[in-house]
């Protein structure tokens, strides 16, 4: 007899449907156990085979304990603001509301076709008022905080979806989003201060079973290290701050670089014999994204400070100053010590502009090239350090540092604060209004949500603000302050900001006085065992790390950490071997695979395609295999 597997599936998932199978109960008495996917972002191109992956791997989880007495809690939801759809509605002149509706449906209906245990009674969408009043709230709780703040600053500028990005949303020089160029943009943006949380981040993840590269590629992101911030002198009298890991090779400093953009070439202009050489450089650089001027193997390029010299404050020496496009302004001081000696870009650099390399660690041969594998030499050359070993040497020259006033301890980080404004339509509103005589002031509670108002045109004006901007009487507001006239911040916040929460409401989504009853969040967190993409572990991962310890200094929810285990799956690439894309032309649909093979089929191969952590090229003559077994 011929196994229908069509009228057999279709059966049983009506039934479930109908039934509610897969609803957690409400029963807080029972062990439980939260199992977790990324909630997809529902683009026009629906699924492709490489999203069930993870979905049947934790479905397979949670079916197990459920069979095991376990109250289980299997979400899904959308993540349904941001440009893509923005994007899609203006080039098709169709609001971004209906198309987000129509992809949704969408989705939902191929992820119901494939049979996974959903509890479809707690779905959330992240365009819904009543999920985003909560994420508005949050933001407000940060303001108050003291955790979210307007700041005007060189921003990553995207040159095609005219919006400011986020470092992590930057992908060698391009948008991560439609690859078009990046340029630096002064800009007045919200700012998130997520290094506040900076050693948290790092520290907690020793209490948590993350795999192994999620746990490095957070530590790397955040980039802490110990060091000493040295203070150099100038020939005009100013000080400079430079923050260094290697203070013992403080004797090896012949020349100094500052960012292009740094205050004292304008403070300095009158003294620089050559300002306007320095400032067709600065214009230059202005217009490179922050990949190209620190990409390690590109050509050293800046101009020399004529009339203005630094100081180095273990010998007195004046050492030239340049700018330079490989120092960043937004990266500790904009300034740094130069050591060519021991550095290879200060050596290439060194030897480009005819500048002195000295030795000041025994071991290599600096007339090659500079030699770096320096962190157990000795010191030579070095004054009252020399015969020390390096670790020795950063202890006595930290010391001296801070003894004769010429600097401090410091712990610095790569990790930046997150840059929360978005000139765009298609995201969240941010609560707050302006008034000129009280300044930012957050939107009453009681006035949450502050509902996206319907526009006409979605395009940002020619000044990269807002498509909101255009609408004068929404931004026309009253200043809740003191009662005079106030307008409206125009920017909305970034796709980020919806999902940094969205594990939370899932305890309780119908919740309208909380993000979630305390009860509920007490019971169901921490999320038991997370899986998702490898690409969103410097993104969407830290994020939501940083927000859930907000939450829980503030006393909303019960854990310091979110999730207790966190994996991560390998993509399936097309059957060529590359990723699944509409240009490559590889990608395949599950409708396809669900109509001529079945759902059950459909999982099955996806768990046997190969390591669940590794990439998987698709496979038309295995998925055969798996369908007569």
């Amino acid at each position: 007899m011929k196994y229908d597997f069509k009228a057999i599936e279709q059966k049983w998932q009506k039934r479930w449907d109908d039934e509610h199978t897969f609803a957690a109960k409400q029963d807080f008495s029972l062990p439980k156990f939260y199992a977790l996917v990324e909630f997809p972002y529902p683009s026009g191109q629906g699924l492709h085979v490489g999203h069930p992956r993870s979905y049947t791997a934790l479905d397979i989880v949670a079916r197990k304990k459920r069979l095991d007495g376990y109250n289980v809690l299997y979400p899904m939801g959308w993540d349904a603001f941001g440009l893509p759809t923005e994007n899609f509605a203006m080039k098709n002149h169709i609001h971004p509301e209906v198309v987000t509706k129509n992809n949704v449906a969408r989705f939902k209906a191929q992820l119901k076709s494939l049979g996974l245990s959903f509890d479809w009674d707690r779905e959330i969408n992240t365009t819904d008022p009543e999920y985003y009043k909560w994420t508005q709230w949050i933001f407000l709780q940060l303001f108050k905080h003291g955790l979210a703040y307007k700041k005007e600053m060189s921003v990553n500028w995207c040159t095609g979806c005219k919006v400011v990005l986020a470092n992590e949303e930057v992908v060698n020089g391009v948008c991560e989003r439609c690859g078009s160029p990046v340029v630096h943009k002064v800009k007045s943006q919200w700012m998130l201060r997520i290094t506040a949380y900076a050693d948290r981040l790092i520290d907690d993840l020793d209490t948590v079973d993350f795999i192994e590269r999620v746990k490095t590629q957070q530590i790397n992101w955040i980039g802490r290290s110990h060091g000493a911030e040295v203070t150099f002198g100038t020939t005009e009298g100013d000080e400079m701050i430079v923050y260094t890991t290697r203070p013992d090779t403080l004797f090896g400093v012949t020349y100094m670089v500052i960012a292009p953009e740094h205050e004292f070439v304008d403070k300095w202009a009158g003294k620089i014999k050559n300002i306007d050489e320095v400032r067709a450089y600065r214009e230059a650089a202005a217009r490179k994204s922050e990949f190209e001027r620190t990409e390690l193997a590109k050509d050293k390029t800046g101009v020399k400070l004529d009339g203005v010299w630094g100081i180095n404050p273990v010998n007195g020496q004046q050492i030239p100053i340049f700018v330079s496009d490989y120092v960043l302004a937004t990266y500790g001081t904009g300034a740094i010590m130069a050591v060519p000696g021991h550095d290879q870009r200060d050596y290439d650099f060194a030897k480009k502009f005819d500048l002195p390399i000295i030795e000041v660690v025994a071991g290599g041969d600096i007339s090659k090239e500079a030699f770096t594998d320096c962190a157990t030499g000795m010191l030579v050359n070095s004054g009252f350090l020399t015969g020390k070993t390096v670790d020795e040497a950063k202890v006595a020259i930290t010391d001296w540092l801070v003894k004769e006033g010429k600097g401090v301890k410091k712990v610095n980080y790569k990790l930046r604060d997150w840059v929360f404004s978005r000139q765009r339509y298609w995201g969240e509103p941010i609560p707050m209004v302006y008034c000129e005589k009280c300044g930012w002031q957050p939107l009453p509670e009681s006035e949450l949500p502050l509902r996206l108002p319907e526009v006409a045109h979605y395009e940002p004006t020619e000044e990269g603000e807002s498509p909101l901007a255009h609408l004068t009487d929404w931004v026309r507001t009253t200043c809740p302050c003191c009662g005079g006239e106030a307008k409206r911040e125009t920017d909305t916040m970034p796709q980020w900001a919806g999902s940094s929460w969205y594990f939370l409401r899932y305890c309780d989504p119908h919740n309208n006085n909380a993000i979630a009853s305390p009860e509920a969040l007490k019971y169901w967190s921490p999320v038991d065992w997370y899986n998702g993409g490898m690409e969103h572990t410097t993104l969407h991962l830290l994020y939501s790390r940083f927000w859930h310890k907000f939450l829980y200094d503030i006393g909303v929810v019960p854990t310091s950490e979110p999730y207790a285990k966190r994996t991560s799956h390998g993509m399936i690439l097309g059957e060529n071997g590359e990723k699944m894309s509409k240009s490559r032309g590889n990608v395949v649909n599950p409708d396809d695979i669900v109509r001529t093979y079945g759902a059950d089929t459909m999982r099955l191969y996806e768990m046997f395609i190969g390591d669940f952590e590794k990439a998987a090229p698709w496979s038309s003559s295995s998925i055969k295999g798996c369908k007569r077994f």
